[in-house]
């Protein structure tokens, strides 16, 4: 028994490292995501992490009939990309960002974290709509 617990254990704390590692730590994909910036904001009632929202154009409808906006709700550890990206509200961006398959309460709310701007424009009034 006591062997059994020598070489039990530090498998089994190995291997619960390894979940950890792969459920909230690694890379699930990486992309570039581009629309109007609606908000970042730092909120949290325990751990304050940046948050924001970009808003994609046209419109995605899972629901043949239906309408519903695209949005990219993302997080961000890094504090001077989100000031930077808290004085373009309303612009057209491009973000670079990281896909995690799980959010941490001290990474951000989402699963999404966004590593890098890539532009920033003036928000372009496209007429879509036929009226």
């Amino acid at each position: 028994m006591k062997k059994f617990l020598k070489i039990g254990i530090p498998i089994l704390i190995v291997v619960l490292a390894l979940v950890f590692w792969w459920r909230y730590y690694f890379v699930f994909g990486e992309g570039v995501k581009a629309g109007n910036l609606n908000f970042v904001v730092k909120k949290g009632y325990i751990f304050k992490t940046w948050e924001g929202r970009i808003i994609q154009t046209g419109f995605k409808t899972p629901n043949p009939g239906s309408m519903q906006s695209n949005e990219f709700e993302f997080s961000i550890q890094d504090e001077n990309i989100a000031r930077i990206l808290e004085r373009y509200s309303g612009k057209f961006v491009e973000l670079r960002y990281k896909e995690y398959l799980n959010a941490i309460p001290w990474r951000g709310k989402s699963n999404y974290m966004v590593t890098e701007i890539l532009d920033v424009k003036d928000a372009v009034n496209n007429e879509t709509l036929p009226y």
